[in-house]
């Protein structure tokens, strides 16, 4: 009574079968597969992390010892010699704008052009 024959197994596929239909199946494996390989990786991470240094990660007194230098430069300038960034962005916009306006008129032709044959 405590162990499954060949026919209840059959039931059991059959009814996955059912509820999920045979499409679905292999994605719903490989995910499967691969939740339990990342459950598994950490938990193993858990296992390692717990027996290096009691739990507790220590670092090493020599890389801790010696301080950061480094020099502070003032910020870089990104606008033009006149100074004014909004006028730059908006002449890029419109730049921009007439790009599009006439990649849009080249598109209209390429269109009138096809069906006119």
């Amino acid at each position: 009574m405590g162990s499954l024959g060949p026919l209840e197994i059959g039931l059991i596929i059959l009814a996955i079968l059912l509820l999920f239909g045979y499409k679905k199946l292999p994605d719903a494996s490989r995910s499967l597969g691969r939740s339990l390989r990342i459950f598994k990786g950490e938990m193993k991470g858990m296992k390692d992390d717990d027996s290096v240094g009691g739990g507790l990660r220590t670092k090493d007194a020599a890389k801790t010892s010696s301080p950061l230098r480094g020099d502070v430069l003032p910020p870089a300038t990104t606008t033009s010699a006149s100074g004014d960034l909004s006028a730059e962005l908006h002449a890029e916009a419109r730049e921009a704008e007439l790009r599009a306006a006439e990649l849009r008129a080249r598109a209209e032709q390429a269109r009138s052009a096809d069906g006119s044959r």
